[in-house]
């Protein structure tokens, strides 16, 4: 308990540290909301002045940090200008679809990823295990936009597949089973440009951590003493494998989470991705802002999870 709550401390620290340099950030960016109305010859400076006035705009950075902080507090997270509306209610909306592509995503990922990279570690001088890294090497090659392109020229090509959003027109008439399929074909292709740009990286390290393990002293002794080799994988290898593969579970949430925003602008997926872009075009710093904590909130709490994991699986660090 005393290294959870020292994991959870550090973990709201470094909340606190990312939204004061986010909100500093967007505060220096040129311009906001209301300059590209002062292109507009009908509307006065002195009118611009004063709707800025009324959005708080004009009052000192600490004073606007200290009222922002206070809506967060409120779970309105500022409020949107392009939206007409608080923000909060905005990221509810599209929060859901993020994290249903991200972990979907992770978990595809690490399912292919840890019985390839076992199966590449114990055949490690055989000709499918080059082949295997060969094909590794290409993916990791290919640029995730790319991959998303040939993968929606594919489905709009053949059919087979929907190339953008969540639900097909008329959703919600079907039945659950039928809005369950539906829900997964469409997620078929942001999820296969996910793992097809993390797998390779995945399966490289398992491999890497499981043959550092089968070299192991340990690992030789036991099959001196004739242990089966499934009992000593799953027993013995995997266990002593998985301290830097939940490390590397942390860094693999946080680079598909990254990743998600852009493949779901490319696919039309109703997630952050595209209401983040829409801010950006907009200079809607309070929504920017909304979407970098959540991004942000998701991020250090999977990587939390990940450390009580870590604690949990590897003793040394129980002891220290």
């Amino acid at each position: 308990m005393r290294y959870a709550l020292r994991r959870a401390l550090h973990s709201l620290l470094l909340v606190a540290a990312v939204s004061l340099l986010s909100f500093l950030f967007a505060e220096l960016a040129p311009g906001d909301f209301f300059s590209e109305m002062r292109l507009d010859p009908r509307l006065s400076p002195a009118t611009i002045d004063a709707m800025r006035a009324q959005r708080g705009l004009n009052r000192p950075l600490p004073l606007r940090y200290l009222a922002w902080l206070g809506s967060v507090g409120r779970g309105e997270f500022g409020y949107s200008l392009a939206y007409n509306s608080a923000v909060g209610p905005l990221l509810v909306q599209r929060i859901p679809g993020t994290l249903l592509l991200t972990a979907t995503a992770t978990l595809a990922a690490w399912l292919l990823a840890l019985p390839l990279g076992i199966w590449a570690a114990s055949r490690r001088r055989a000709w499918t295990a080059t082949a295997l890294n060969g094909l590794l090497a290409l993916l990791l090659s290919i640029p995730e936009l790319l991959l998303a392109v040939v993968l929606l020229l594919f489905a709009a090509q053949t059919g087979w597949l929907p190339v953008g959003g969540m639900h097909s027109t008329g959703a919600e008439s079907l039945s659950a089973a039928a809005r369950l399929l539906d829900t997964v074909r469409h997620l078929a292709i942001p999820v296969a440009v996910l793992v097809l740009g993390m797998a390779p990286v995945l399966i490289r390290h398992v491999a890497a951590a499981m043959r550092e393990v089968m070299d192991a002293p340990f690992a030789l002794a036991a099959r001196a003493h004739g242990v089966a080799p499934r009992r000593l994988l799953f027993r013995h290898l995997l266990p002593a494998a998985l301290n830097p593969l939940v490390s590397l579970f942390g860094f693999s949430l946080g680079t598909l989470l990254s990743a998600s925003l852009l493949v779901e602008v490319l696919v039309g997926w109703p997630g952050l991705g595209p209401l983040f872009l829409e801010a950006i075009f907009a200079r809607d710093f309070a929504l920017v802002l909304g979407v970098v904590m959540s991004s942000a909130l998701m991020l250090i709490a999977g990587n939390l999870v990940a450390d009580l994991l870590l604690y949990r699986v590897d003793p040394r660090i129980r002891v220290q």
